[in-house]
């Protein structure tokens, strides 16, 4: 059951890529999607945090700013979905930091948000030093 609802929403989101890009969610033109088989409640469903899976909140968070991400060129564009990316790991850090009681798991979330926060400086070091506004 759980592969189905992932391979639902996977399908869902695949279908909304094309208009999120474009910054144009309302103008999706649903008429070709089949909803009969659609699970809408199955997908609302996976979307909320839950005691074993506190993540997608900021799952969601990352990759409607990763949409939204866009510069003038491929390259710039790059840099900011990264930035959005990287910020998106120190949030799920962070969560797991507030969650986790394992000493490991710890160390290693600390050490991740810190190399995110290393990387996220360096690629707003790049848009200041090409004349791009930082985000």
């Amino acid at each position: 059951m759980k592969k189905a609802q992932i391979a639902t929403a996977a399908l869902v989101l695949a279908a909304t890529m094309p208009a999120l890009a474009q910054g144009n969610p309302q103008g999706m033109d649903h008429s070709k999607m089949n909803h009969g088989q659609m699970n809408h409640s199955a997908m609302a469903e996976m979307m909320q945090p839950t005691q074993a899976n506190p993540y997608p909140p900021a799952e969601m968070k990352m990759h409607r700013a990763m949409m939204g991400a866009v510069g003038s060129d491929a390259t710039e564009t790059w840099v900011r979905k990264m930035i959005e990316h990287h910020r998106g790991a120190v949030e799920m850090s962070q969560i797991v930091l507030r969650d986790a009681r394992d000493a490991k798991i710890r160390e290693m979330a600390t050490k991740s948000s810190a190399e995110q926060r290393q990387e996220i400086n360096e690629l707003q070091a790049w848009l200041r030093e090409h004349g791009k506004r930082p985000q």
